[in-house]
């Protein structure tokens, strides 16, 4: 293949303020203490995740080095984020 021919492809930029850093695995492991379903806690995380990239503030102090998904843990583990009950019926 001729050089010519070549396209450079750019990995694509996190959309959010929010760096694409991997969440913390000692995170993973205190939020699981507080919702020890993994499936439960994933759907936590991922639906804050969400709110962070559409522009929700954070509940909590954050660093540069904080991805969303430990912004998110991290809010699990403050209390800041709950499960919230659902009726039964």
């Amino acid at each position: 293949m001729d050089a010519d021919n070549v396209i450079p492809f750019e990995q694509p930029k996190p959309v959010s303020g929010f760096s694409g850093i991997p969440m913390k695995s000692d995170l993973v492991e205190q939020a699981a203490v507080i919702v020890p379903d993994p499936q439960v806690l994933i759907n936590m995380v991922s639906k804050r995740v969400q709110q962070l990239n559409t522009g929700r503030a954070p509940l909590i102090d954050t660093v540069p080095s904080m991805g969303a998904a430990d912004i998110a843990l991290t809010e699990i583990i403050e209390g800041k984020v709950k499960l919230a009950e659902q009726p039964n019926g």
